[in-house]
This record gives C-alpha cells, structure tokens and sequence, in this order.
C-alpha cells in the first residue's frame, strides 16, 4: 500500500505550490492571499518509480474563531493518517506564533516531521535554515517552489524508506464500489452476493471503514472493497468517519477496477465528477453504476436520457464503461460484473508493437502534426511501456512539439483501433536523442 505524506504549515508558506510540484500538476488553487485552501486537497506523487499519496492542508494559524478551528479540525485529520509529515515554513522570515503551535501539534502526533524552508532561492538565503532547528525537528531542506530548486534531495529523502512501484499480479480481481454516501453502495454489494452480508441503513454514514468481501461469480473468486461514502471534504468533522476518505482512496490503490455509484433518483452532481477523478489519477479501469434504476420511469428512454447526460457531464472519461440496475429489487444486477471484468482486462491489455506502429503511421499520414517556427513533430517509433494503465511511449525528434489536441487526436486514433474502454491510458513523449 502506498504511503502517506501531508503538507502542514501556516497560511501563505507555498504549501499548495509545493504539492503542485510534487504531483507534477496543477491541483491546488495558489493565490497570495492566505487562507486559499481551506479543505484537504489529495494526489499522488511519483519519483524514480516509487509513489506515495500527497496529502495538501489549509494554513493553520493562531485565532478563536470557527474557520480557523475548521483548517486546524482538517489538518490533524491528514496529520493522523500520515506516515510522514511535510512541515513547511517560510524561509525569508522568521519563526513567528503560528509556527510554534503547529510545532506543538506534531511533535504529539509523534510523527516523522521533515521542516521544509520554502522561498530559498539563492545561497545566500541558505544559512537562514539554521534558526528552523528551534523547531526541534532533525532533517530540515531548503527548497524554492517558485523556482524548482532543492525537490531532488528532498524526494530522495522521502521516498528513500518506500520499495519500488510494481504491478501486483493477483489473480483474484479486487474492484471498489465508491461513490456519495446513501446512493447504495452496501446494497449493491449484498446484491452481488445474493445475502445481506454488509450492513445497510437508510442513514448515509453507515459504513464507515473499507469492508473487503470475497465472492464467486462464474466459478471464479472476486473481491469487492466496499467503501464509505466520500462526503465533500467541508462535511466531514464527525470523529466517526473522519478518516473515511483516505481510506476510501487507499481502497481505490489496492483495487483493480473502481465501480463508481451514482444515485439515478437524484441525478449527477459536481461531487460525482471528483470521485471520479480519483480513480483516473489512480489509472485504475473504471466503470459507472446508475443505481436506484427503480425509481425511474420509462426506463427505456430514461437509459437514452442518461447516457447522453453521462457523455456530457463525464467528458474527461468518454471511455468508461455504463451499467444501469437497481441493487434494491436486484434488476439488471448481471450487468455489472462483465463490465468490471472487461474493464480490468483492458486495464492489463498489451499491444503488439508493429500494429501499433501501423496504426500510428496511419494517423499521422492523414492527420500530420502542425509545424510551429517551422518545426513539425515527427514520430520515429511508439511502444507500449506500461500496463495498469497502458501507457505508450513515442519516440519523437522534440517532445516540445506535442500540443495537448495533436495527443488527444492520438490517443483517439489508439482507442479506435484497439478495445481500451473502461480504462484510462497514458502518453509519453521522448526525443529520440534522450537515454
């Protein structure tokens, strides 16, 4: 299982910059007004073929009033879940309040803390990093978010305890059922199984930590992860299910397949769209459930209505797979599991390399790539280098030359060519010059 790293700090210290940096993504909202992410912000982060899960906070600060508690309810929430902790200050300035009070914070987590100075980016700011060991914390890197100085030594550090990245071969399919609490996750699950096996109430919040359960189906084992419902993060301050939503994220890195639950009787919600998303960063195959499909009516068109709306509100995952059944009444329930088996063995599917490369220097024929400063891209070679998801790998004579529309035009041509639905896949571009 993957570990688990936060970032903590007072407000305006460049900790979403930082997170930013690490998941080589632009996820976190950065302003220089403090107090810009109030909630949990998650990713995943990967350096030299080991990954861990990032974990951005709100800037903590001295006060009395409620938003202040909320960051601060928010940010031990992430500290306790952590494996390592990112303390991050502000290397142009001194220690000030804030800083001491979320050094008293970790040092009763009894956590691993790495004191991370930010904003130093000369050497002559350097020697500022020794006044930082008044924190009391032992390992203390300088780094520059702003300019992208210093991550090497600190990603060698972090990441220096963690194995290898690898792909787990198990033959029993573990697949996770997530989605919004009370759309009927646990239901779906009993319906698989054919007995009530998992508790169900009409409470949302009823389950309230990842349940594993195996099962038969076709004469083969399966496991089902059920999963507590990922609540937004401003509504999640209950000591019951406080963890809830990193360990439904936990539960998506153990699976193969996530079956993402969506409730038909009160429709799509923006929610809906980030719980997906969650899936997507994790590559992992995906496949959207329509539940509750009883409490529609004229299903059948109801099923053209839907799919239209899912095509329109789901545009960032055209590829995944749809299912519509009801989990209470057990109605059109053998529909899932082909779609989760299908979507797993596109996960793990490997091209033979000449008919990808046929398919590639067809594309390229009818559709060449646009020149900029009189350049064109040209495309010498692609492989397959990676499953779970796919992922290619094309030479070309200058990866500065791939427009984000030239690879979607790409990866369209791959999907069109070759069954990849239920699964994300991923590009790469490498000059040919490069080892």
């Amino acid at each position: 299982m993957k570990k688990t790293v936060c970032i903590i700090g007072k407000p305006n210290v460049g900790k979403s910059t930082i997170f930013n940096r690490l998941i080589k993504d632009k996820k976190a909202i950065i302003m220089d007004e403090p107090g810009v992410t109030r909630d949990r912000i998650y990713g995943t982060a990967t350096y030299n073929n080991k990954s861990f899960l990032l974990i951005d906070t709100g800037g903590i600060e001295v006060g009395n009033n409620n938003f202040n508690e909320d960051i601060k309810a928010q940010a031990e929430l992430a500290i306790d879940e952590s494996d390592l902790i990112l303390f991050v200050v502000d290397g142009k300035n001194d220690l000030d309040a804030n800083d001491y009070l979320i050094k008293d914070m970790l040092l009763r987590s009894k956590k691993e803390v790495i004191v991370v100075a930010n904003k130093i980016d000369n050497d002559n700011r350097k020697d500022n990093i020794y006044a930082f060991y008044e924190l009391g914390f032992e390992k203390i890197f300088p780094v520059s978010a702003e300019h992208n100085l210093g991550f090497r030594e600190l990603l060698d550090y972090v990441t220096s305890k963690m194995t290898e990245t690898e792909e787990v071969i198990d033959s029993n399919l573990k697949f996770a059922i997530i989605g919004r609490p009370n759309v009927g996750k646990s239901s779906l699950i009993n319906a698989l199984l054919n007995e009530e096996r998992v508790i169900v109430g009409n409470e949302a919040g009823t389950t309230r930590d990842a349940i594993d359960t195996v099962f038969n189906y076709n004469g083969e084992e399966f496991t089902a992860i059920d999963t507590a419902g990922m609540r937004k993060k401003g509504k999640i301050y209950e000591n019951i299910e406080k963890y809830s939503i990193i360990r439904s994220l936990k539960a998506i890195e153990r699976s193969d397949v996530c079956v993402i639950v969506i409730d038909a009787s009160e429709g799509i919600i923006e929610h809906d769209k980030h719980i997906v998303s969650y899936a997507v960063d994790a590559g992992k195959g995906i496949v959207i459930c329509v539940n509750k499909w009883d409490t529609v009516d004229n299903q059948n068109e109801a099923i053209k209505k839907w799919k239209l709306l899912i095509e329109n509100e789901f545009q960032f995952v055209p590829y995944a797979k749809v299912v519509f059944l009801s989990a209470k009444n057990k109605k059109r329930i053998h529909t899932l599991m082909p779609e989760v088996i299908s979507a797993y063995e596109n996960n793990h599917k490997e091209l033979q390399t000449s008919l990808l490369n046929d398919v590639i220097t067809e594309a390229t024929s009818l559709h060449p790539a646009p020149s900029y400063k009189n350049k064109r891209l040209k495309i010498y070679f692609v492989t397959q280098t990676g499953t779970c998801p796919p992922k290619f790998t094309f030479n070309v004579n200058d990866k500065g030359l791939v427009h984000f529309s030239y690879e979607r035009y790409l990866e369209n041509r791959i999907r069109e060519s070759f069954d990849l639905t239920g699964t994300p896949i991923q590009l790469q571009f490498k000059n040919k010059s490069d080892r």
